[in-house]
């Protein structure tokens, strides 16, 4: 772990020209809490794309769990792996190839997280988790060890945690199966287990064909409303619906919600994302509907429903809101394994 970042000399005054690299993001979500509050909003980015959580949680933290420590030998099996191919390159009388087996487990937190421990924070806004799409179920111990592991480096608290489920991506699903951007999505669902947290949903402005959403500004305004709830302590709403409980009526299936706000909302002609399953497990399309603070959702051809789920793909189409405008969290109400 490091102590001081090379090139960063002072604070900037935002400005046209300095916003220009700094995390748009973060931008909106600075402007938006500062417009709320009513006070200078300062923010510190340390960020890189395309990064798993591991390269940002302190190396004892990840060794002190066996699911997690595993991640220290799967680095080193990629190293061995590139010295293999560069010795034997190098004896055929070869140009070594060029390739790089990834930063390390906590080599950010020691580079870009650490030199700013104890420095005086109000909170932490986090938006990351595709590059662990393919790990969800690790992501479920991994993310929560990573927020208690800079609660506990900094010594201030349980600081207020804000992060962002990833957003809709990908060839829309053809069918209701399970995927693995739907898993990553429900391992930071969990999340919100974790006192001082907050999800702000963004199910509904991704991009199929580009995984950076271009909506920036309501990402950025959705947070500022999750800061202002959970780390200024304002009474808003500030989250979509998030699944709370069901109970099964005869051929049909009630789904409450907290967060519902001012009510349920579709938006569209009709509530679509939601499928059911009977014993069989096998799930279809679904006829769902909002019945004052609940979903109410059947299908004809499952008479005896055990199960539902909203949204569970990489791109689903999803329509139930709040009427404050925020979109609910995807879900299910089953455990099954991932092959069913």
């Amino acid at each position: 772990p490091q102590r001081n970042i090379p090139g960063i000399a002072s604070w900037k005054e935002c400005t046209p020209e300095s916003v220009k690299p700094f995390s748009a993001v973060g931008y909106f979500f600075g402007r938006d809490l500062m417009k709320a509050l009513d006070v200078p909003v300062g923010l510190v980015n340390s960020s890189v794309g395309g990064t798993e959580a591991e390269l940002w949680t302190p190396r004892r933290y990840l060794e002190a769990l066996p699911e997690l420590k595993t991640l220290f030998d799967d680095y080193a099996k990629r190293q061995e792996k590139l010295k293999a191919f560069i010795a034997k390159a190098t004896a055929e009388g070869r140009q070594p190839p060029r390739w790089n087996p990834g930063t390390p487990p906590s080599g950010l937190y020691n580079g870009m997280i650490a030199p700013l421990v104890p420095y005086a924070i109000r909170g932490a806004i986090w938006y990351q988790g595709e590059s662990n799409a393919g790990r969800a179920q690790q992501y479920r111990t991994l993310f929560p060890e990573m927020i208690r592991s800079w609660r506990e480096e900094w010594g201030q608290g349980d600081f207020p945690f804000l992060f962002v489920q990833i957003a809709n991506y990908n060839v829309p699903a053809s069918d209701p199966g399970l995927r693995r951007w739907a898993e990553l999505r429900e391992a930071q669902l969990l999340a919100l287990s974790v006192p001082k947290t907050a999800m702000t949903v963004t199910i509904d402005i991704g991009e199929a064909k580009d995984i950076h959403p271009r909506n920036k500004k309501e990402v950025g305004r959705r947070l500022a409303l999750a800061a202002q709830a959970v780390a200024y302590g304002r009474d808003i709403v500030h989250s979509g619906p998030i699944y709370e409980s069901m109970k099964i009526e005869g051929g049909k299936i009630r789904v409450k919600f907290k967060h519902a706000g001012g009510g349920l909302a579709v938006r569209g002609e009709t509530l679509e994302g939601f499928v059911i399953a009977g014993k069989d497990r096998r799930f279809v399309s679904a006829d769902a509907g909002v019945d004052g603070d609940a979903v109410v959702v059947s299908r004809d051809a499952v008479p005896e429903p055990i199960a539902v789920r909203y949204g569970w793909a990489d791109n689903p189409k999803c329509t139930l809101f709040n009427l404050e405008g925020l979109p609910a969290s995807p879900f299910r109400t089953d455990d099954w394994p991932r092959q069913l």
